[in-house]
């Protein structure tokens, strides 16, 4: 049995891993190819419009969707009825955004962005049906329709909002865009999931599972609205340029950290939450995905750091260069996303949600104490980007401190298992940065920074035998 579970956890993963790199990757160039068509100001639009929308999402996606996944016995009765609740919520959400358009769009000095953001909240209401689809899905650890439904969404908003901005619609492109990735994902995913609500109800159920994900909807709207915080401050003290800045400069690291941490919470909380009775298993998980991870995400994000500038400067064009201190600030703040993620969903799977909520708490507390210190005594956008760097070393030890009893996690292991990939990180980012050194111009200095990084990481990783390294292997040599 025990041999049984392990494939089905692989294919999951690496079924995650094409939906995450898929989508995203082809998000990624989608992006580029409309970043040079549109200003640096509609991107800024956009980034004000998607917190709102994002924020409202959480209430949607997020509590009522984990407690599905973890819940050992689910009936049709429970999906129903969390998805009567769910567009219930969303439909009162869009009334709230739609009253309150015009004082966003005033309170942010953008007139232009109330009739977008009505129309763009409308993905709440399919959002509501997929929430319920993508829990189904993942009890079920088969991600495969996953791909398949978010691949097809990614091609059709994508060629329609190119198609857009060429034609000049300019900020209702990127709207379109993100719209239709909602409702066609939606759409597929009715057909590949073949599940289709009920008319019942029951508030049984609902505060049975309420019980439990209503801690994780609380932590999720601290978390998403920490996470915005940051672009909020910047788009009412600053500008809409400053603001597409900021976020594109994220969204470079984003995208890997979507891929990575995505794949890991999607496949890992359901493998824990079937190991939740053997704290021995479920540290042995946790242990595996932070190390793997790490071992995957470090260089990446040590890479992407170092071939920022001429990497812009291809891709986005020099009118994007403002974005690279950003982009390599949150290579940083980001590479440690998995260790933060594995040891939460550790937590979470042995149903410790109120320490979860607790260690949100904590974490945001230190990180807006720190906000407000770079907003009043810096005055500079780049130091309220600091202020994630600074928050997320600190925030490794506090969602670390709980496993140490929870599953006999220690620091000193947790620390063990990272440490090699980062000093390796560290050395090959050191090589990638002296290319830039040469007389080289900026294709040929990106193509040898690439080149020296992908040859220098894991030929080091091999001859040191670091342990993710080898495990990677042994699982390649059995397939």
């Amino acid at each position: 049995m025990e041999h049984a579970k392990q494939p089905k956890i692989a294919s999951a993963l690496i079924w995650k891993l094409l939906e995450r790199f898929g989508v995203q990757g082809t998000q990624f160039v989608l992006q580029i190819v409309l970043a040079r068509i549109l200003s640096p100001d509609h991107y800024g639009a956009l980034s004000l419009m998607v917190i709102f929308t994002t924020l409202a999402n959480v209430f949607i996606q997020t509590g009522f969707n984990t407690a599905l996944i973890r819940a050992k016995d689910v009936t049709n009765e429970d999906y129903s009825s969390v998805f009567w609740v769910s567009l219930g919520i969303a439909g009162v959400l869009y009334g709230v955004i739609f009253c309150t358009a015009p004082w966003i769009a005033k309170l942010y000095k953008m007139p232009d962005i109330v009739a977008p953001l009505r129309v763009l909240a409308l993905m709440l209401l399919p959002g509501a049906f997929n929430s319920v689809q993508l829990a189904k899905v993942s009890r079920e650890m088969n991600f495969r329709k996953v791909f398949i439904s978010n691949v097809a969404a990614i091609l059709v908003a994508g060629g329609v909002g190119i198609a857009l901005a060429a034609l000049g619609a300019g900020l209702w492109a990127l709207v379109a865009q993100t719209m239709l990735n909602v409702f066609v994902a939606c759409v597929v995913m009715f057909f590949t999931v073949k599940w289709c609500p009920r008319l019942v109800c029951s508030l049984q159920r609902v505060k049975v599972l309420f019980a439990f994900g209503w801690k994780i909807l609380v932590s999720g709207l601290i978390n998403t609205l920490y996470q915005d915080i940051r672009s909020l401050v910047i788009g009412v003290k600053y500008d809409a340029g400053t603001l597409g800045y900021y976020n594109k400069g994220k969204s470079f690291p984003q995208f890997i950290i979507n891929a990575i941490s995505g794949t890991v919470q999607s496949v890992m909380l359901p493998a824990m939450a079937k190991e939740q009775d053997d704290s021995a298993k479920v540290k042995e998980i946790t242990r595996n995905s932070i190390t793997i991870s790490a071992f995957i995400l470090f260089p990446l994000m040590a890479g992407l750091a170092g071939v920022a500038t001429p990497l812009v400067q291809l891709l986005l064009t020099d009118k994007w260069l403002p974005c690279v201190p950003y982009l390599q600030i949150y290579c940083f703040t980001l590479a440690f996303n998995p260790v933060h993620m594995c040891n939460l969903q550790a937590i979470n799977a042995m149903g410790r949600s109120d320490i979860f909520l607790k260690l949100e708490i904590i974490k945001k507390s230190i990180g807006l104490i720190s906000l407000a210190i770079a907003v009043f005594c810096f005055q500079s956008p780049i130091a309220i980007a600091l202020t994630g760097a600074f928050t997320v070393l600190i925030s490794c030890f506090i969602n670390a401190y709980p496993n140490k009893s929870l599953i006999r996690y220690s620091y000193f292991e947790q620390m063990k298992d990272l440490i090699p990939s980062f000093v390796l990180a560290v050395v090959m980012l050191a090589a990638v940065l002296a290319v830039q050194l040469l007389p080289l111009g900026n294709v040929l200095t990106l193509v040898v920074q690439i080149a020296v990084g992908l040859v220098l990481y894991p030929l080091a990783a091999y001859l040191f035998r670091v342990r993710p390294m080898m495990l990677l292997l042994q699982f390649l040599k059995k397939k």
